[in-house]
């Protein structure tokens, strides 16, 4: 009997020991979702993805990079959809938690919770996995954080990664040329050149960054001049 006769089910091992769905919601980001990447620097955090370019499109409505609290933001290759709700459900993980206490959910915790959300859809009856993975990027107290979540609700972290179309090529470049020691500002150059590399044609770039103990989602000004410093170089 092959797998197939396992794919419809999500609660349902194959007999090669995997839940079939899980692995076909991680190919709906390998091969349709936009590629991402994350550097940790010594001073921040960069994020740096591609978006698609469609005529027409009111660019504010899809942006890829999303803050959930003054302190963290994320963001998404996969399904835009799927994404969108575990942004909502993040922030109101950081609100809560922010009501409670009186001060910014810590990012691991926050993470956790997320990562825990969606491991709930892999085992439940009459749901299916979220098509989509994240990378989250934050400070709190003991320093700057980078995670990635699948959508197996495994969460890893990082000092450099990429998800997406392209991830594998990009992270050997990344393994060629992160440093620890490299600045925040270094990291942007180094991410926005590694996904130019992966993507066809001129990519329409965004860009975050974890920096004093914010995140900010850099304007497209502001990255239209990190690119064009890069090419005069």
């Amino acid at each position: 009997m092959g797998d197939s006769a396992y794919s419809f089910s999500l609660t349902t091992f194959s007999p090669q020991g995997k839940l079939l769905q899980i692995d076909y919601a991680m190919q709906a980001v390998n091969k349709i979702g936009g590629i991402a990447i994350g550097i940790k620097a010594s001073d921040g955090i960069c994020l740096v993805t591609e978006r698609r370019s469609i005529p027409l499109l009111d660019v504010a409505s899809a942006q890829k990079m999303q803050q959930l609290d003054e302190h963290v933001g994320c963001v998404y290759s996969g399904m835009v959809a799927d994404a969108r709700l575990l942004f909502t459900k993040a922030r109101s993980y950081c609100q809560q938690y922010r009501s409670t206490y009186g001060i910014p959910i810590p990012v691991g915790q926050l993470v956790r919770k997320i990562a825990d959300c969606v491991q709930e859809y892999t085992q439940s009856n009459g749901v299916r996995p979220f098509g989509c993975c994240l990378l989250v990027a934050g400070v709190d107290d003991s320093g700057h954080h980078l995670y990635q979540i699948d959508p197996s609700g495994l969460f890893i972290a990082w000092k450099a990664t990429a998800i997406g179309k392209g991830a594998p090529n990009a992270k050997t470049t990344l393994e060629k040329r992160y440093t620890a020691d490299m600045e925040v500002e270094d990291a942007i150059g180094t991410a926005i050149k590694s996904l130019e590399n992966e993507s066809d044609g001129k990519p329409e770039i965004e860009v975050a960054k974890v920096y004093e103990g914010k995140f900010q989602i850099l304007s497209g000004e502001t990255v239209a001049m990190y690119i064009e410093e890069l090419n005069a170089k």
